[in-house]
């Protein structure tokens, strides 16, 4: 038996390779699935072999009641920011699995409260900072969320929730497109499962003229992130620094930065997009923003991280990077001097190759696995552990 999937996409950049690469993989195994998002996604949909419907502007709640009501899906999976799809599939009584893809962020006993930043708490005093800041936080996105979200409730007929994120955990499941190796020790709400990050390029990183010249200095991949986040003038900072090293470098600006605005000396190479995943065959080390696509394709490649954050959840992934020992933290505003000792020191430190591929490790395994496929696929659809591995095998090479 095939199942019929309805995918309900939000955001941009770093979320949407994993997103569709789920659909791409439920399309690959012989599913019918229909994609939620805006028109702009056209492409990328058809590229996966799924329906793409294009929201109609009036919401994603009415969006997906009225595609659950033209064709009514066996499972909903909503981005994590999808409330208006799960409240939809909820009120349609239709199950509904929550995407996510990064490390889980919502509250969890034993974790540091998400969007701060703080690594493990260590004795009272830190346990104290937590439960405080942990409070503040929850707070501060109720007030921003909660009331739009029980409004929209309220309109489908549902009760009202006490926390915004009651929403998500209303899902049958919430898919961590992750590795619990990556992530901090704590005990996650139930239904929460880590089913492996997805770790495919987006379909635009496909410049065939990404390679520099050859040498026998180390190669450098810097990506920040493929959004908007003011950070021309930090890719312009990273760009003197390497410029001064003996390193070749490759800079891939993404969609948001004209790569003509960096200055660029020349062993620097600066261009819009390039395949990142057979660009770190050839690197020694990678400079990101902290985003999560980019520290897991790093590590499946053995690579240590130089993270600048940027915000979003980029300063909680370096929190990781930084508690795992495989790689550098350093302020986005960090000047080229800095930033130029740290790629030295990275360069020149076995325990941060050593401690990056103890997670290449971990992550490879857990993205050649076939979690994702148990949680939302039906009973009965999933071959053996050897055919499995083989077939995922092919999806981690495709």
């Amino acid at each position: 038996m095939k199942y019929s999937y309805l995918v309900a996409l939000t955001g941009s950049g770093g979320t949407v390779p994993p997103e569709l690469g789920v659909v791409r993989r439920l399309v690959r195994h012989g599913h019918r699935v229909t994609v939620l998002a805006e028109e702009s996604m056209a492409a990328q949909v058809a590229a996966t072999g799924a329906r793409l419907r294009p929201r109609a502007g009036a919401g994603y709640a009415r969006d997906t009641a009225d595609e659950i009501d033209a064709d009514r899906p066996n499972l909903v999976l909503a981005s994590f920011f999808a409330f208006g799809a799960m409240v939809a599939a909820q009120a349609c009584d239709v199950p509904f699995a929550v995407l996510v893809p990064g490390i889980y962020p919502l509250p969890m006993e034993g974790a540091p409260p998400p969007g701060t930043g703080f690594g493990l708490a260590r004795g009272p005093l830190g346990r104290m900072r937590d439960r405080v800041v942990g409070t503040l936080v929850q707070r501060r996105w109720d007030e921003e969320l909660l009331p739009r979200l029980n409004a929209l409730r309220a309109d489908f007929g549902l009760e009202r929730l006490a926390h915004y994120q009651d929403q998500a955990q209303l899902a049958q499941r919430q898919l961590v497109l992750s590795s619990a190796a990556f992530d901090f020790p704590a005990q996650p709400p139930a239904g929460v499962r880590w089913v492996g990050p997805i770790l495919d390029d987006p379909d635009w990183a496909t410049a065939a003229d990404w390679p520099v010249a050859d040498g026998g200095d180390p190669l450098v991949l810097v990506s920040l992130s493929t959004t908007q986040q003011r950070q021309t003038d930090c890719l312009q900072r990273i760009s003197d620094a390497l410029g001064r090293l003996p390193v070749r470098a490759l800079i891939t600006t993404g969609p948001a930065v004209d790569p003509a605005e960096i200055i660029a000396g020349p062993q620097v190479r600066v261009v819009r997009s390039a395949p990142h995943r057979e660009v770190m065959r050839h690197a020694s080390l990678v400079i990101t923003h902290g985003g999560h696509g980019t520290l897991m394709k790093s590590f499946a490649a053995d690579l240590p991280v130089l993270v600048l954050p940027h915000g979003r959840d980029s300063a909680d992934n370096a929190a990781r990077v930084h508690a795992h020992r495989a790689g550098i933290v350093l302020a986005r505003t960090a000047t080229p001097q800095r930033i130029g000792r740290a790629v030295r020191q990275l360069l020149n430190t076995p325990a941060h190759y050593r401690a990056a591929a103890d997670l290449g490790r971990a992550i490879r395994h857990d993205a050649l696995g076939a979690a994702l496929r148990h949680e939302i696929e039906p009973a009965g659809e999933h071959p053996g552990p050897a055919a499995d591995r083989i077939l995922s095998l092919r999806e981690l090479e495709s």
